[in-house]
């Protein structure tokens, strides 16, 4: 073969594969070219709901991105969290998880459908909070002491309600009744608003819920707030303690919310992503209504969630491992 049509053969070649290439690169480059599928793994008007809603409003505003938010609720959180895991990697089907889905559960049930740490990509964290722990308004506890006297003269006696079994809020609650040598009779709802419907109605008597769900009905009266889960008091509530104030120092349990993307999804589009996800969390209207929620934007690059991933995977399932807690 002379040197002529080798030379040719080789343009010819490399032509072919930049064609080839280059539909693959426009398509990354225009990124997001279809709506975004984002799966939020609990009901509508929960806190992880209200959060994922914010958000995705903030980015389509700023940069006229189109979402999808198709909420798929059940065990936990799992439900919604494998559907992401199971979906195609390409940028189009991305999942808010949260402690309990990618934190909690991986120790607290016997069998997983997906792996927290290998079947995700981390995109970037949203926001954390504590939780609240409420009761009806007519409830004749005015304090956290009065509430703990009347479980432990009667264990088991006080129902406590939860969005779901393995949530944030049942081991906090778990965790709490632990600390505190009280028990409670858990009862998970599916989602955080009919646990609230029952509360509010003298179903069940306690309930360690976010703060998107408490501080509505606090502030207009229909629960009262006997103390917060966080380290420091928090702002939109200022009158209410926190647990450690309360007689048990260093108790901390919080909540948080973050973005990720099926295992496998490029790292560029993960990089598009996460980059909309720090500009929506930097807007000052973004700031206040998180604040006005209860919650503390985190924001962060992905290797900084990814480190954080690890460390939270680890804290929880040990004090898991040291509660003995269960799932029903």
């Amino acid at each position: 073969m002379s040197a002529l049509i080798q030379r040719r053969l080789l343009v010819a070649a490399a032509a072919c594969l930049l064609a080839g290439a280059t539909p693959l690169a426009r398509a990354q480059a225009s990124y997001p070219n279809q709506p975004i599928k984002l799966i939020v793994p609990f009901p509508p008007a929960g806190g992880t709901d209200t959060v994922a809603r914010l958000l995705v409003e903030k980015i389509t505003t700023a940069g006229g991105w189109t979402f999808v938010v198709d909420n798929r609720p059940g065990a936990g959180g799992n439900i919604g969290l494998d559907a992401v895991a199971k979906s195609k990697p390409d940028g189009y089907t991305i999942g808010m998880g949260q402690t309990a889905n990618l934190a909690i559960n991986p120790t607290l049930y016997p069998k997983m459908p997906y792996n927290a740490l290998a079947d995700f990509v981390p995109v970037a964290l949203v926001a954390g909070q504590p939780l609240v722990l409420v009761v009806k308004a007519e409830s004749p506890y005015k304090n956290l002491a009065e509430m703990v006297a009347a479980a432990k003269a009667k264990p088991g006696s006080l129902s406590m309600a939860s969005a779901g079994s393995g949530t944030v809020g049942h081991l906090a609650g778990e965790l709490f009744a632990q600390r505190a040598g009280a028990k409670f009779l858990h009862v998970p709802y599916k989602g955080a608003a009919p646990a609230a419907t029952d509360l509010m109605g003298g179903q069940v008597n306690i309930f360690f819920a976010t703060p998107q769900t408490a501080i509505p009905l606090v502030k207009g009266g229909k629960l009262r707030a006997l103390a917060v889960t966080s380290a420091k008091r928090v702002p939109v509530l200022p009158d209410v303690p926190t647990v450690d104030e309360s007689g048990y120092k260093g108790f901390e349990a919080t909540d948080w919310k973050a973005l990720v993307a099926p295992a496998g999804t490029p790292s560029d589009v993960v990089k598009r992503l996460n980059a909309a996800a720090e500009k929506a969390l930097s807007r000052p209207d973004t700031l206040s209504k998180l604040l006005a929620e209860g919650s503390v934007p985190l924001g962060g690059s992905p290797e900084r969630f990814a480190q954080f991933l690890k460390a939270e995977h680890a804290r929880w399932g040990d004090a898991i491992r040291k509660s003995g807690v269960k799932v029903e």
